[in-house]
């Protein structure tokens, strides 16, 4: 059996003893053999001379250093290689020295295992300098006054959750015109949570490889995760003109990459510094306008179902009863309330002044999942509410409003009708890398004009139309009209 073989069998076996609890605490979500290639293949390895340090933080069973070990002995057989693994938990670090012995064995590299917090240990050999890093760190928030965190910020950067604190110890412990490759959620591309730190990492490094997987659930199948993760490689240095965007279905095939200007994928008057994943992603001109600019306010739904049991119903007779709305209730643009065979209460009762204070007056407003998947036909799904009555909406959705009071329903439909439209999905899919859909980002989204958005309406058909009925009205209306103004 070769190294990475031996390595995958270890996997796998360090995998089906780990305790599920403590597998989800640690964000322990081990790299299958292949996706583990796919990362090591991304590295730059030409120019690489004498003793090649590597550091893989958050090592596992090995998966990582094996995949890259075995390409650099293939590649470089003249270069020699000191590897530095870091492993937290005690019952994994067995299986992450076999690999390591198996690789100096095998290929004659020399290693040391640090058994400890990568976050929080302080041996200097730990700050590098190294030529190389590879990483799949674990995920999960960081309190603000949470040690790790506070370590981070004093290294490099503030930063909410441990993947991104990994990423920055390790930019900041490369060598000039040292490499990175990471295994990451994609959250870190957009929202303000982590703006500071990508200021940071678009100062310090240059973008070199955007990966990302069409499937959200193949990449780690045998761990269940359902995050949606991207592969990127980065240089410590000043950012390169062109960056490579590449894609497949999962790690199991050949990807597809094109390189693309950086500008295209950074814009240089974006003071949010969000990184897009597609290239010339773009709305109708007349699509110049955000919610704020409209006048139009989004908000997260106020009820908080487990917090709220006590007015919850499905007794629809029951005195002071109004519509409970959930992202399950949005159907085909509006919303079907009561679902005859709904698993949640469709009723709330307002009687007292804590359950009033969370209804919204009667009238229409567009509702909103916060919650999509990527295998979902599109990620922003939309309903036009516009019942006989008060109304209260769950927090897992966000609705639209007028100052917190209901839209006028021509607006409403047209908005319901543009979010749910291709050329909308298509640009939100190329920005945001979430499985929700945020208040945040429903504000960053172009829209047309307010006059625009009421033409929308009465132009459509009634309803949703069909996708493809809805997007010829989007692009004939569109298409044809000079801009116009809000």
């Amino acid at each position: 059996m070769d190294l990475i073989a031996s390595t995958e069998t270890r996997r796998q076996a360090a995998l089906g003893k780990l305790n599920p609890s403590t597998q989800a605490v640690l964000g322990q979500f081990f790299t299958p053999a292949k996706a583990a290639a796919l990362m090591a293949s991304m590295l730059r390895v030409d120019d690489l001379s004498g003793t090649v340090r590597v550091l893989d933080p958050g090592a596992g069973a090995g998966s990582l250093s094996a995949a890259l070990v075995d390409r650099l002995h293939t590649e470089r057989p003249d270069l020699a290689v000191h590897v530095v693994a870091v492993e937290t938990d005690p019952f994994i670090t067995p299986y992450l020295r076999a690999t390591l012995e198996e690789c100096q064995a095998t290929y004659g590299i020399s290693y040391n295992l640090i058994e400890g917090d990568y976050l929080l240990d302080e041996r200097a050999e730990l700050d590098g300098p190294f030529d190389l890093v590879i990483a799949n760190p674990p995920y999960g928030k960081l309190a603000s006054d949470s040690p790790a965190r506070l370590a981070t910020a004093a290294r490099a950067v503030d930063t909410p959750n441990a993947y991104v604190a990994f990423w920055a110890r390790a930019v900041a412990s490369l060598k000039k015109d040292g490499q990175g490759v990471f295994i990451i959620p994609r959250s870190w591309a957009n929202g303000p949570y982590y703006r500071p730190f990508r200021h940071w990492l678009l100062s310090t490094t240059s973008l070199d490889m955007l990966h990302e997987f069409e499937s959200r659930t193949k990449v780690f199948a045998d761990t269940k995760v359902k995050q949606e993760n991207v592969i990127v490689t980065f240089t410590l240095g000043p950012q390169i003109p062109n960056v490579t965007l590449s894609k497949s279905v999962a790690q199991d095939e050949d990807p597809i990459a094109r390189s693309v200007p950086f500008s295209a994928l950074v814009q240089s008057d974006d003071d949010d510094k969000i990184v897009h994943f597609a290239e010339g992603v773009s709305v109708p001109s007349a699509a110049r306008f955000t919610l704020p600019d409209l006048g139009i306010g989004v908000s997260t739904g106020k009820v908080v179902d487990f917090r709220n049991r006590e007015y919850l119903t499905n007794d629809l007779d029951t005195p002071g009863v109004t519509p409970m709305i959930y992202q399950s209730n949005i159907r085909s643009g509006g919303i079907e309330w009561p679902q005859a065979k709904a698993r949640k209460p469709q009723g709330f009762i307002a009687i007292d002044d804590a359950a009033i204070r969370q209804l919204l007056p009667q009238g229409p407003y567009v509702v909103v999942k916060r919650q999509t998947a990527k295998e979902d036909r599109r990620r922003v799904v939309a309903g036009l509410w516009d019942g006989s009555s008060k109304v209260a909406f769950d927090n897992k959705t966000n609705y639209l409003h007028e100052s917190k009071k209901p839209l006028e329903r021509d607006l409403a439909r047209g908005l319901m009708l543009w979010l749910n439209s291709t050329v909308l999905d298509r640009y939100f899919r190329a920005f945001s890398g979430h499985t929700q859909v945020n208040a945040g980002d429903l504000r960053r989204l172009p829209f047309p004009s307010r006059e625009d958005l009421i033409l929308l309406a009465k132009t459509a058909p009634d309803g949703l139309p069909d996708q493809a009925s809805l997007d010829a009205v989007v692009a004939k209306l569109f298409s044809e009209m000079p801009d116009s103004t809000a």
